[in-house]
């Protein structure tokens, strides 16, 4: 070999290196950007899918999907007549706390209904809801699955309750929107 070829070699090692460490940064980027714009989320989705890569595509997906809504805040009416609604409901759960947990399932569906995001199945909905409000949707799960235990016969008072309390902090943070559209950078501008 002469000195040329040499000279070519070692570029072209060079080159593939600067693209094999390139790509390596971007990747790292991109997974850490995930991991701090959906917090616990991204640990789960993650352990859904058994694959980092996978998941990842997903939290992608769910992110342009998102771009996609005409999210908008509450006028002061509607949000006075969603804080009355609650605080009626909440009234009722001593009574009857099944059927309240089941009407604050609603008036949250309601609420995010107002608020523009699509309303459809129940795993959509919190995939949705994930990309705002990614460190409250696993107490929306949680209530979710505590009202179809309770469905089925299979959920104590205090397991209601629980629900209640998960319902609400969803509730509070789709209310008080206003903190998510300064912070949320896929909010802005929306």
């Amino acid at each position: 070999m002469n000195h040329t070829q040499i000279f070519l070699l070692i570029l072209v090692i060079v080159i593939i290196a600067v693209a094999v460490i390139a790509f390596l940064v971007t990747r790292k980027r991109r997974s850490q950007k995930l991991r701090e714009r959906f917090g616990p989320e991204y640990d789960r989705v993650v352990k859904q899918e058994g694959d980092m890569r996978k998941a990842e595509g997903v939290l992608e997906f769910r992110e342009k999907r998102r771009e996609k809504f005409k999210i908008r805040p509450l006028a002061a009416a509607d949000r006075s007549r969603f804080a009355t609604a609650w605080e009626e409901v909440q009234g009722r759960f001593v009574d009857d706390p099944g059927a309240t947990v089941t009407m604050a399932e609603n008036l949250v569906t309601e609420v995010m209904r107002a608020r523009g995001y699509p309303i459809g199945e129940f795993e959509q909905r919190a995939a949705d809801i994930s990309v705002d409000y990614p460190l409250v949707v696993e107490n929306y799960r949680s209530a979710h699955a505590i009202a179809l235990r309770h469905n089925a016969g299979k959920a104590s008072t205090e397991d209601l309750r629980q629900a209640m309390v998960h319902y609400r902090t969803l509730f509070e943070e789709l209310l008080n929107e206003g903190d998510v559209l300064r912070s949320n950078p896929v909010r802005k501008g929306a």
